[in-house]
């Protein structure tokens, strides 16, 4: 387990709500651990919460002190996600304890600029139709770092990696809307 705690983010908003300050933090984390990682996924819990209920969790994660400077979300990294599982299928299987009041899910992927679209060849499995986008002058890479609550909050933050500094993040929570509704499907009994 790695809780993103101990790394500052490099400037949120001031008046960034508690599941933006999150997803900027891991999304510095992942920054900081550079390019052609694999798909990551955290358990978000409440941070004066954890403290009261584990502290020695807390402890462990530099989490143990005054608490005024602590974020009220924190992150913590699960297990390695399955190699060759589709993520789909992989989140399909997650069921969080109540103590988990979100998850967040950082992905790399390949994505073309509208304009694009209308060049796709038509017939490609998804199999071709990655190799085709791979090979497009047009294509960026981008990581994207998508958080939601049970109480159905969403953020997302996008960074390009022609872009890869703090100040060119974009962040919405509407930009990633397919991974956000199956991370949401994780706390649906």
């Amino acid at each position: 387990m790695l809780s993103m705690s101990n790394v500052s983010p490099s400037g949120p908003p001031m008046a960034a709500s508690p599941l933006t300050v999150a997803v900027l933090e891991i999304d510095e984390y992942i920054s900081g651990l550079g390019w052609d990682q694999p798909a990551r996924l955290f358990a978000l819990v409440d941070t004066a919460r954890l403290r009261v209920q584990e502290p020695g969790l807390a402890a462990q994660l530099g989490l143990d002190g005054d608490g005024s400077k602590a974020a009220a979300l924190t992150p913590i990294e699960q297990e390695e996600l399955p190699a060759g599982t589709a993520l789909d299928e992989f989140l399909a299987t997650i069921a969080w304890p109540d103590a988990v009041v979100g998850c967040a899910m950082t992905v790399e992927r390949l994505m073309l600029p509208p304009s694009a679209e209308a060049s796709v060849p038509e017939g490609l499995n998804d199999n071709q139709l990655t190799k085709w986008v791979a090979k497009h002058p047009d294509r960026q890479e981008v990581r994207m770092t998508v958080a939601v609550l049970r109480d159905g909050a969403r953020e997302s933050a996008v960074r390009l990696r022609e872009k890869d500094s703090p100040n060119d993040v974009l962040t919405g929570a509407g930009l990633v809307p397919g991974l956000a509704e199956a991370l949401a499907a994780t706390f649906e009994s």
